[in-house]
């Protein structure tokens, strides 16, 4: 499996990268959360563009891009705009979707976007391809909070993000019970044994399914996310202590 190497941060080896959320409203309180990130146990930022009040204003999301960068420094960023559909704030037209990612693309400011997807195939393409020529990676995602697929439907999903030229791939489910758990690790290991020639990350959302964001570097998962204020997702865990129990779970797999 190749890796993706960003900013000095090496995604696909080792202990699992430690992604959290920016979810601010507004430019003040963006630079409140970022700032607060640059003393916190975090390998990429992600800034959830769906919070953003101004959203709809170009002028107002690059310069909100540019303040993010500015504080990051050295950190990865990775843009997404999360879809109502798939667990986000809002929802978006098409067209929206792809003139907004496409913005964020061609600032300079991002190192990653994150893609859902189902907002089809032709879209997909045409923004990996727009990123790809930019110099920007892309996470192709996928988020279930209905339920668990099965394993054959997971790994169909992961192949076809795959093709579409995703850098990194992402599907993130919700148990209704241990089983659900199971069936999402099952996928991790499976995806890391047989299946990936690139990084990729699972989770099984909410407390029933923490397990799985801790214990990436047993199943192959490359990064987890965790909370540095306001969580962006059911199970989140502070990232102090998520750097703390990921250090605890490399050191038992290296005895």
């Amino acid at each position: 499996m190749r890796t993706v190497k960003v900013r000095n941060i090496e995604f696909g080896r080792g202990i699992p990268k430690i992604a959290a959320p920016v979810v601010a409203k507004d430019i003040e309180s963006l630079q409140r959360e970022t700032a607060a990130l640059k003393e916190k146990p975090v390998d990429l930022v992600e800034w959830r563009a769906d919070f953003f009040e101004k959203i709809d204003d170009r002028n107002e999301i690059i310069r909100a891009a540019k303040e993010i960068r500015r504080l990051l420094v050295d950190k990865p960023l990775l843009f997404t705009f999360r879809t109502a559909k798939e667990g986000g704030q809002r929802e978006i037209e098409r067209e929206d979707y792809i003139q907004l990612n496409t913005n964020l693309i061609k600032s300079g400011q991002v190192d990653f976007v994150d893609v859902e997807l189902f907002s089809g195939d032709e879209t997909v393409s045409g923004l990996v391809e727009t990123a790809h020529k930019n110099g920007v990676r892309v996470i192709i995602s996928n988020h279930d909070f209905d339920g668990t697929p099965s394993t054959d439907t997971m790994v169909f999903r992961f192949k076809k993000m795959q093709e579409l030229g995703a850098d990194l791939t992402k599907i993130a489910v919700m148990p209704k019970s241990s089983t659900d758990v199971v069936t999402l690790l099952k996928v991790t290991d499976l995806m890391k044994t047989s299946v990936a020639d690139r990084p990729f990350i699972t989770m099984s959302m909410s407390g029933r399914g923490v397990v799985s964001r801790l214990t990436g570097e047993l199943f192959g998962s490359a990064v987890t996310f965790g909370s540095a204020g306001q969580a962006s997702a059911p199970g989140q865990i502070e990232v102090e202590k998520l750097a703390d129990w990921l250090q605890f779970f490399h050191q038992q797999l290296n005895q």
